[in-house]
């Protein structure tokens, strides 16, 4: 049979529809996508100096928080704790606002305010700022440098989310397949281990996650994954009752499987049958349901604009990437484990991943306005980036399940006698299949019996002259043979035998092996899957690092009101900056050092150092100072430094009026009429 490579038809228009619609469930990110808090503003704020010290720390979030009461740490210069440690919830309407009070009496000097939380997301965020009572001074405060959710615990509990993610679609999804694709596949082998894996890798995951959840969200310890009273801690949260739940509903999924490998699999009558195929698929919906809705419930969907829509959409989104990603996973191994998969069941996946697909476009376009909200968003923000990765990923398997279902139209074409062969050639594997397990010495006799009758009508059917040759010695052994036939079978050793019959499968295996490759709509189907499913492995991974990205949307109104709030300063040390120069001329060339001392506002020192470029002081005729504040049209103010000695100007009372992103613009003269401008913007506080 000739076979030629699936042509551009009908399925054209198919594609294009399957492209827009994926490109809505690439903008949603994943369903349980993340919408981390932020904060938006403080009180005082970052970098501030303030006469007198304040009688409390508060600070604003963009959504609601988890606080705990250690929350938000007010540590003095020497990093001794300045705060009382009763947090205070200050929320008002929709402004999420929580403070901290101060110890009375506290002295001048820079103090530092460290925080974390978590997300109503369920991801821990946390940060630190400082301000100044008086005046700044030097802080010995040293904060960790891990980030909230990192380290080993938080790359455990990663992998944790992304096992969790994958158990769920191919156990929803293999599920569905075998009841509405492949019914027959239920008794099969492979297919039965795909699934119960996947229900242990979930339930796996669901244990690991709610163990390291307290490390997680707090010390990032691996140890405290055993602290009772942390786990009973994590127990009282949104998230820890939803990992609780899964729990519960996967002993549910539990007796589902039991069932449907069981029971179902029993059952001759097809009105039984019939009727269990019907409650199996109302209670696995409500299962697969319900154990979606654990993610939609402790994620952002609980949260922000519109949850009431939100979580529904959650829902709907997973259980359709459960029915086609966990479908094509169970696809795959029927077609390389149990190749009697019949041509009709890969027809039927083929429509419920088409429509999977539809409920992917509609609930990824919700998602994409919601998450992202503008197309700056998506193209100036990390998780924008993010998505844009993912939309190449998708493109590619758009074009690869395209491919797959030419191939099973192909399947689908192939003359009745052809599928007729095919599908005897199934039961004949699924029958060696269960032989095979059986007690090897009820096989042991079964094997020798044939064996013997077999040589023994071999032999009548060479040649009888050769029986009966002139000595009688070969004829004499023909009946003797016979005689022993009864009795082969007791006389044989087990052990030997169960080897024979290992043997026997293992060449009928082999020959089936070759029948099957030799199948070239069946060897494409088979390509064209693995590879749909291996980019389904990577997208799934980008989608997880989705989850524990702040989207877009919340970036950007966090950095709006960071900039409404004034930008942030730099209280504890000078302004110094380093400023080459080349004006052209002769000796023209060196480095402008300047130092603005003590860098905010008020008033200031100026120290300009002249040097050539090997360092050693150069002495200029002239060279002027002009500050300007762009944001807020304030300057040029000029500044006219005074000569202390060669290649040291200075200038005292240097004026500051406000806090903000100052242009320092430097004029030197190097002769009469060699001269040039550098200039180099600055955070003033």
């Amino acid at each position: 049979m000739t076979t030629t490579a699936p042509r551009l038809g009908t399925a054209l228009a198919r594609l294009l529809i399957l492209a827009a619609a994926l490109l809505g469930t690439l903008l949603a990110g994943a369903a349980p996508a993340s919408a981390h808090a932020a904060l938006t503003g403080s009180d005082p704020k970052d970098g501030a100096v303030v006469v007198t010290a304040p009688k409390e720390v508060n600070l604003t979030f963009s959504e609601q928080v988890a606080m705990s009461a250690d929350s938000i740490r007010v540590l003095d210069p020497a990093g001794r704790r300045a705060d009382t440690g009763e947090i205070r919830d200050l929320c008002s309407g929709s402004v999420v606002r929580y403070g901290v009070g101060l110890r009375a009496g506290l002295p001048d000097g820079t103090y530092t305010v460290a925080w974390q939380a978590v997300s109503a997301d369920s991801h821990p965020i946390a940060g630190a700022f400082t301000f100044s009572v008086g005046a700044p001074s030097q802080t010995s405060v040293a904060l960790p440098d891990q980030e909230p959710g990192g380290g080993l615990v938080g790359a455990l509990y990663g992998i944790a989310r992304y096992l969790s993610y994958a158990g769920f679609a191919v156990l929803v999804g293999g599920g569905a397949f075998v009841l509405i694709c492949w019914p027959r596949g239920a008794s099969v082998r492979p297919v039965q281990r795909a699934v119960v894996r996947a229900w242990l890798t979930l339930t796996g995951a669901t244990l690991v996650m709610l163990l390291l959840r307290n490390p997680y969200t707090g010390s990032g310890e691996l140890s405290d994954a055993f602290d009772l009273a942390g786990l009973k801690s994590v127990l009282e949260t949104k998230t820890g009752a939803a990992l609780t739940s899964r729990l519960l509903l996967l002993g549910a999924a539990a007796l589902f499987v039991a069932v449907l490998f069981g029971s179902y699999t029993r059952r001759t009558d097809p009105k039984e049958k019939k009727d269990l195929v019907f409650g199996l698929g109302v209670g696995g919906t409500v299962v697969a349901t319900g154990i979606a809705g654990t993610w939609a419930l402790a994620e952002h969907a609980s949260t922000g604009m519109q949850p009431g829509i939100a979580m529904p959409v959650d829902i709907l989104h997973l259980l359709a990437v459960a029915a086609w990603l966990g479908g094509l996973t169970v696809l795959l191994v029927a077609l390389y484990r149990a190749p009697s998969v019949e041509r009709a069941a890969v027809g039927r996946f083929s429509k419920v991943a088409f429509a999977s697909v539809a409920v992917l476009a509609a609930t990824g376009l919700y998602q994409s306005w919601r998450q992202v909200g503008s197309w700056s968003a998506l193209t100036g923000t990390r998780y924008g980036q993010l998505l844009l990765v993912k939309i190449g990923l998708m493109g590619v398997l758009v074009g690869i399940a395209w491919i797959s279902r030419r191939w099973t139209q192909r399947l689908a074409d192939l003359p009745p006698t052809e599928k007729e062969t095919e599908e005897a050639e199934g039961e004949e594997e699924e029958k060696q299949e269960e032989e095979t397990g059986r007690a090897a010495g009820s096989e042991a006799g079964t094997a020798t019996d044939s064996g013997t009758e077999g040589a023994f009508r071999t032999d009548r059917a060479s040649g009888t002259d050769e029986a009966s040759g002139s000595d009688g010695s070969s004829g004499a052994e023909g009946p003797s043979e016979a005689d022993g036939t009864s009795g082969a079978s007791s006389d044989v050793d087990p052990e030997r035998a169960a080897q024979l019959a290992r043997q026997r499968a293992a060449v009928a295996t082999a020959r089936r092996k070759r029948e099957r490759d030799a199948d070239p709509e069946r060897s494409g189907l088979r390509r064209s899957v693995l590879t749909e499913a291996a980019v389904a492995v990577v997208l799934l991974a980008v989608t997880t690092v989705l989850t524990a990205t702040e989207p877009g949307r919340t970036e950007e109104e966090a950095g709006r009101s960071t900039a409404a709030s004034g930008p942030a300063a730099v209280p504890d040390r000078p302004v110094d900056v380093r400023l080459p120069f080349d004006t052209g001329g002769v000796d023209g060339k060196g480095v402008v050092r300047l130092s603005l001392d003590p860098g905010r506002t008020g008033a200031n020192g100026l120290h300009l150092y002249v040097e050539r470029p090997d360092g050693k002081p150069l002495d200029v005729p002239e060279i002027k100072v002009a500050l300007t504040l762009e944001a807020k049209n304030v300057g040029p103010l000029p500044v006219a430094p005074d000569r202390i000695q060669a290649g040291h100007w200075s200038a005292s009372g240097v004026q500051i009026p406000m806090p903000g992103e100052w242009r320092i613009q430097v004029t030197v003269r190097t002769s009469d009429i060699d001269q040039t401008t550098i200039d180099k913007n600055v955070k003033i506080g």
